[in-house]
């Protein structure tokens, strides 16, 4: 895991720019020694800003900031002259991440857009300079705000996949050969179980120049909504996806078992998962002949299901004519 270059989890310490003290001068000529007030503003403090950026598809690139810090606004000036903004600091993120409160879990914003932005921090005001404290019964104030400090905070950086089918199944389902047959993506593949440890994306070509993004995510194992397994380092991809795909090889002991076993797990991590659409693909059909197959498709009531084969393209085109309609209804 370590050396793998999709990171889907920072923790970064952010801290917004401080902002710039007001200046307390007085007004000095060659022939006027006691002028007023002519202190200027501070300038705000640096923004921490968040920004989408489709072109990047993991965090690797944040992986060793472990400190985002935004310049702080400079003093004011005499003459009236406000001190400069802060430099703004852009962190920029892979569409799909969710930035939340390290301390809390909560929440913050999400970002879903190319070239969305939200500010994340703001930088602290600048102080008022003495010229706003000019008065009847003090005409020369000698005191100037202070800036405000900026805010710092933990936050996490969570980035959760961008498809529009996701694969879900046990480990050694068939699913990154299922992605590596249906697009151009080449997942690792082994017959040992965990041979996917992160999520590989691809696109599938369909008719009229269409297609769609498939995701395969790492394998479900029994207890993965507490953690077990991969547990939430991918349940989470899942609920990006439009259309959840569960594939089960054709030779598990009961395949019904399997696929309640499969919904319960999403269920107990978050019920919202199982108002997506769902379509089971009963994979590796090429294991079985012509009647055990039929027998098969009798025993699978109320679910809609697709039997395919990667390695002979066996039912493969009926699969994506059903996720076309799913992610089109």
């Amino acid at each position: 895991m370590a050396t793998s270059n999709f990171i889907d989890y920072v923790k970064i310490c952010c801290r917004s720019g401080k902002g710039g003290a007001g200046s307390a001068h007085l007004h000095r000529a060659k022939f006027i020694p006691k002028g007023g007030p002519d202190g200027g503003d501070g300038g705000r403090g640096g923004n921490i800003i968040v920004r989408g950026n489709k072109q990047l598809w993991t965090l690797l690139h944040l992986k060793y900031s472990k400190h985002v810090i935004a310049e702080n606004g400079k003093p004011g000036e005499r003459n009236n002259r406000s001190g400069a903004y802060g430099k703004d600091v852009v962190v920029e993120v892979p569409v799909g991440t969710v930035v939340k409160d390290a301390e809390t879990n909560e929440m913050i914003f999400e970002i879903t857009g190319h070239d969305e932005t939200k500010v994340l921090l703001t930088g602290g005001k600048g102080g008022l300079g003495n010229t706003h404290f000019k008065s009847s019964v003090n005409q020369t104030p000698r005191y100037a705000q202070p800036g405000e400090p900026g805010i710092e905070k933990w936050v996490v950086f969570e980035l959760k996949v961008l498809a529009d089918v996701g694969l879900v199944g046990l480990p050694n389902a068939g699913k990154s050969t299922l992605l590596s047959v249906l697009s151009a993506a080449k997942p690792k593949i082994a017959d040992y179980p965990f041979t996917t440890i992160t999520p590989n994306l691809g696109i599938v070509p369909y008719y009229d120049n269409q297609s769609f993004a498939m995701a395969d995510i790492p394998g479900i194992i029994e207890g993965a909504h507490k953690g077990k397994g991969l547990g939430h380092r991918f349940l989470r991809h899942i609920e990006r996806n439009a259309v959840l795909l569960f594939i089960i090889p054709v030779d598990t002991e009961s395949i019904i078992q399997e696929y309640e076993m499969l919904v319960g797990e999403l269920k107990k991590y978050n019920p919202e998962l199982l108002d997506k659409s769902i379509v089971l693909a009963v994979s590796k059909c090429d294991l079985v002949d012509e009647k055990e197959l039929m027998a098969l498709k009798n025993n699978i009531p109320g679910i809609e299901s697709v039997f395919i084969s990667a390695h002979t393209n066996y039912g493969l085109n009926v699969l994506k004519d059903v996720l076309w309609k799913k992610l089109n209804e």
